[in-house]
Parts: structure tokens; C-alpha cells; sequence
């Protein structure tokens, strides 16, 4: 009688580019969920105005209900690096 055996073996390496290899990373615009993109506001004025759009469908669209902590969470983060001097601009 033959026995045949087969062995698959994985393996993984991880290499780390120097620093002057690596591509700097672009931030990229979101998406609207129609697939257009997304703007950001471009003045305070506007991002008053967002903000305060923001809170009208924070209260009163049920579809926003579920992501509330969610929505809360940033808006801290974001108070935090506004009234911070050291804040990093790359937080999350």
C-alpha cells in the first residue's frame, strides 16, 4: 500500500520600506451614499452652518437614532483638538 501526503505551507514576510520609500498617504474624500463625493465645508461660516445641520437631523431623522454615540464620540474628538494646542490633525 502507498500513501501519498501532501503539505501546504504558508508563508509570510513582512518587510519595512525606509522611510524615504514609503508613499505618503493622501487623504481621500468620502463619499456620499449616492456615490457623489463628499465637500467639506470651506469656511467658519460653513461649518457653523453644518454643525448646526448636524444637530436639526441628530433630533429629528429616526435614521440617525442608531449612530448617535458614534456622531457624539467625533464631535468630542473634535472639541478637544479645537480647544487643544497640540492636538494631532490625523486623529481619527
Amino acid at each position: 500500500m502507498r500513501e501519498v501526503i501532501e503539505r501546504t505551507e504558508t508563508v509570510i514576510r513582512t518587510r519595512s520600506l525606509p522611510e524615504a520609500e514609503r508613499a505618503p498617504v493622501v487623504p481621500r474624500p468620502a463619499q456620499r451614499l449616492s456615490g457623489q463625493p463628499y465637500t467639506l465645508p470651506e469656511d467658519a461660516v460653513e461649518w457653523i452652518e453644518a454643525l448646526a445641520a448636524l444637530r436639526r437631523e441628530a433630533v429629528t431623522n429616526p435614521k440617525v437614532a442608531p449612530f448617535r454615540e458614534h456622531i457624539a464620540n467625533a464631535c468630542e474628538k473634535t472639541l478637544h483638538a479645537l480647544r487643544s494646542d497640540t492636538a494631532s490633525p490625523d486623529e481619527p
